[in-house]
């Protein structure tokens, strides 16, 4: 049985919501990411050959390195570097170490607040497909992998708290149950023990081939060797005034 005086004094933490003028700046972000895909778009459907037999093909590796790239930055995020640091401690670090702890905490945030950041990062991308000439056949395979990766992975955000809703949107439902974005259930898996596993959160596609190699256990190791950081060290730091367990994310429905 819980012990209330204890709770009071060991409450879950929690990040603080946003200010307005962060809410604004993002919702900035998401409306030029969104122009700019729809521009990107645009441009290629009128200057590549889109029922070419590779077209799918580059497409969905475009989204699969998006997925990949999720799963780097979501590492980093939660293996290295201290909360305290400039900008991307309070705007990337400590999200990802509060929410291994609260969870739930996730689902409180605001589709402007969750969207964003990944929108911003995906500006100087969107921006370079727009201004590279399409005049060769890399170019267009640069183009719409491009396109692939800046589509699916501006939506990284949105896709992981998506596969912690008890009960998310229909359309999300459907892309879960057909692979196309992150499962519950295979996000589930890094929501148990030390939080050092399946690090990909856009399609999860890559999990299980990374984890078969052990890629991110053997570059953790490496980066523990040569600089001898402490992986986690702020988790466990947050860790410490936490007295409950985060309940597990949601199974597939």
């Amino acid at each position: 049985m819980s012990d209330p005086e204890n709770e009071d004094r060991h409450p879950l933490p929690r990040l603080p919501d946003p200010t307005l003028s962060q809410l604004l700046v993002s919702g900035v972000a998401i409306a030029v990411a969104v122009i700019l895909l729809g521009a990107v778009a645009a441009r290629i459907a009128q200057q590549v050959q889109l029922l070419q037999w590779w077209v799918p093909l580059v497409f969905i590796g475009g989204i699969a390195v998006a997925d990949f790239a999720s799963g780097v930055v979501h590492w980093g995020a939660d293996t290295w570097g201290r909360a305290n640091l400039p900008v991307i401690g309070p705007r990337l670090l400590v999200p990802f170490r509060v929410h291994h702890l609260n969870p739930d905490d996730f689902l409180r945030r605001r589709f402007l607040d969750t969207n964003g950041d990944v929108a911003a990062v995906t500006i100087p991308a969107l921006v370079v497909l727009m201004v590279i000439p399409l005049d060769s056949a890399w170019a267009h395979v640069v183009a719409v992998g491009g396109f692939g990766c800046c589509a699916l992975g501006g939506m990284t955000n949105q896709i992981h708290q998506w596969a912690h809703m008890p009960s998310p949107p229909a359309v999300a439902r459907a892309l879960q149950k057909a692979g196309v974005v992150l499962r519950p259930s295979e996000h589930a898996g890094h929501h148990r023990g030390p939080y050092d596993t399946q690090y990909c959160i856009t399609t999860g596609w890559c999990n299980r081939p990374l984890e078969a190699l052990r890629f991110f256990q053997r570059l953790e190791n490496t980066v523990s060797r040569l600089l001898g950081a402490v992986p986690r060290a702020d988790e466990r730091s947050l860790a410490a005034g936490a007295h409950r367990r985060p309940r597990p994310v949601a199974q597939d429905g």
